[in-house]
C-alpha cells in the first residue's frame, strides 16, 4: 500500500475577514449604488469566517485581463507551491533528490512550461523526475490526485511521489458580473497550496524513535496513513452544474444551485458500494476527510450518508478558517486531521472529494 509521509498546506500572503472581503467585491462586482443586500446576504451565509487572498484588496481592481491575471497566478504559484513542497519534504526527512515523481494540478491559471516545470530547478529536483501536470479537475483534484499518486507508487513501490495542488481562486473573480455564481464564488473561494508527499510499500525506511504531533512524521519513516484503495466516479448528463465558461476576462465560474441535490441522489449510493467492497460501512468510518464544497453541499453529504454528529467538524473548521480552496482544500482537511485527533491505528478513513464533469473521488485510508 502506499504511505503518506506528510502533508503540507500554505496559504497565500494576504489574510482578510469575510466582511472586508465582501466589501471589495461589492466595489468590483455590483453596479454604482445597486443594492448589495443579496451580496451581503450570500457572503455571511457561506460560513466562511476569513480568508487568505494571493493581492491586497485594492490589487484585484488594477487586474487589466485575464493575461495579467494569469501572470500573477504564474508568479504566486510558484512562491506557494516552492513552500508547500519544501514543507513536506521537510516533514517527512526527504530530500528534493529523492522526488520521482511529481503531480501538480491547479483549475485557476495555466503556464506553459507548466508550474511543476519552473519548480525543478527552483526545488533543485533532479532532471529525470517524472512530472504530471493536470488542468481541469477542480475541487476533486485534491483526492484524485493522492489516488493517482497511489496507482503510480504501485507500479514503481520503491519510489517516492508528491502531489502538489496550488489554487488561486480570488484571480478568477469577475470584475463587474452581479450574477449569482459569481457572488456565490467570491463568498466561498480562497487561495492556497498544498503538497503530500508519499511512498511506495517497497521504500526503505529507518524506523523512528519519535513521531511528532504535526502532519510530517519522523525523519526517514513515514509513520501516515495508508492508501488502501481508490475509486473514480462520473455522473451522466451533470456536466453543467460546474466548472468555468472561458472568455476574455479570464475563468467565468458556472456553479449551479443543483449541486445540493445531485450530491444527496448520486453520492450515498457510490459511497456505500466502494465501502461494501472492502467490508466496511459509513459507520465504521472513524475520519472522514471532505473537500469544504459549501455550507450546503456539506449539510448534504452528512445527511446522505447519515453521518453522526461532529463527523465533518474538521471540514466546517477549515470552511471557515480558509474559505474553499477548491483541490488544495481536502489536503489542508487531511493535514489538520492527522494534527488535531489522531483516529485509532489501523482503523478506516474516507477521503472524499466532488467536481467539474460531475465526478466524485473516493480514497480508502488505513490511519
Amino acid at each position: 500500500m502506499t504511505r503518506i509521509a506528510a502533508v503540507h498546506g500554505v496559504l497565500a500572503p494576504y489574510r482578510h475577514t469575510q466582511s472586508e472581503i465582501t466589501d471589495m467585491v461589492a466595489r468590483n462586482c455590483l453596479p454604482p449604488g445597486a443594492d448589495r443586500r443579496v451580496l451581503d446576504r450570500l457572503h455571511s451565509s457561506a460560513g466562511v469566517s476569513s480568508r487568505h487572498l494571493a493581492l491586497p484588496l485594492d490589487g484585484y481592481a488594477k487586474i487589466d485581463g485575464f493575461g495579467a491575471a494569469n501572470d500573477i497566478f504564474i508568479e504566486v504559484a510558484g512562491e506557494l507551491g516552492a513552500d508547500a513542497v519544501r514543507g513536506a519534504l521537510r516533514a517527512a526527512g526527504l530530500g528534493p533528490q529523492d522526488v520521482d515523481l511529481l503531480l501538480f494540478t491547479s483549475v485557476t491559471g495555466v503556464a506553459a512550461p507548466s508550474v511543476d516545470a519552473r519548480l525543478v530547478g527552483r526545488l533543485g529536483l533532479r532532471p529525470d523526475v517524472k512530472r504530471v501536470p493536470i488542468f481541469g479537475l477542480g475541487c476533486v483534484a485534491g483526492a484524485a490526485g493522492l489516488a493517482r499518486l497511489h496507482d503510480y507508487l504501485r507500479g514503481w513501490p520503491e519510489q517516492v511521489a508528491v502531489l502538489l495542488s496550488v489554487e488561486l481562486c480570488s484571480l478568477t473573480f469577475q470584475r463587474d458580473d452581479a450574477s449569482m455564481a459569481n457572488l456565490v464564488a467570491t463568498g466561498l473561494f480562497g487561495d492556497g497550496a498544498a503538497a503530500v508527499v508519499a511512498v511506495g510499500e517497497r521504500f526503505p525506511v529507518t524506523p523512528a524513535t519519535e513521531v511528532p504531533a504535526t502532519a510530517g512524521f519522523a525523519a526517514g519513516a513515514p509513520a501516515g496513513p495508508s492508501v488502501v484503495a481508490t475509486r473514480s466516479r462520473m455522473y451522466p448528463d451533470t456536466g453543467h452544474v460546474m466548472g468555468w465558461d472561458i472568455t476574455g476576462s479570464g475563468f467565468r465560474v458556472v456553479l449551479d444551485p443543483s449541486v445540493p441535490d445531485v450530491v444527496r441522489r448520486l453520492l450515498p449510493a457510490d459511497v456505500r458500494a466502494f465501502l461494501a467492497e472492502h467490508g466496511l460501512t459509513p459507520a465504521d468510518i472513524t475520519g472522514w476527510v471532505c473537500h469544504p464544497g459549501g455550507p450546503k453541499v456539506l449539510q448534504a453529504v452528512g445527511e446522505a450518508l447519515d453521518l453522526p454528529a461532529g463527523a465533518l467538524d474538521v471540514t466546517w473548521r477549515s470552511l471557515s478558517e480558509v474559505g474553499n480552496l477548491s483541490s488544495s482544500s481536502v489536503l489542508h482537511v487531511l493535514r489538520d486531521t492527522l494534527a488535531r485527533r489522531a483516529p485509532e491505528p489501523g482503523s478506516p478513513g474516507l477521503m472524499l472529494a466532488m467536481g467539474p464533469g460531475f465526478c466524485c473521488e473516493l480514497v480508502l485510508l488505513r490511519w
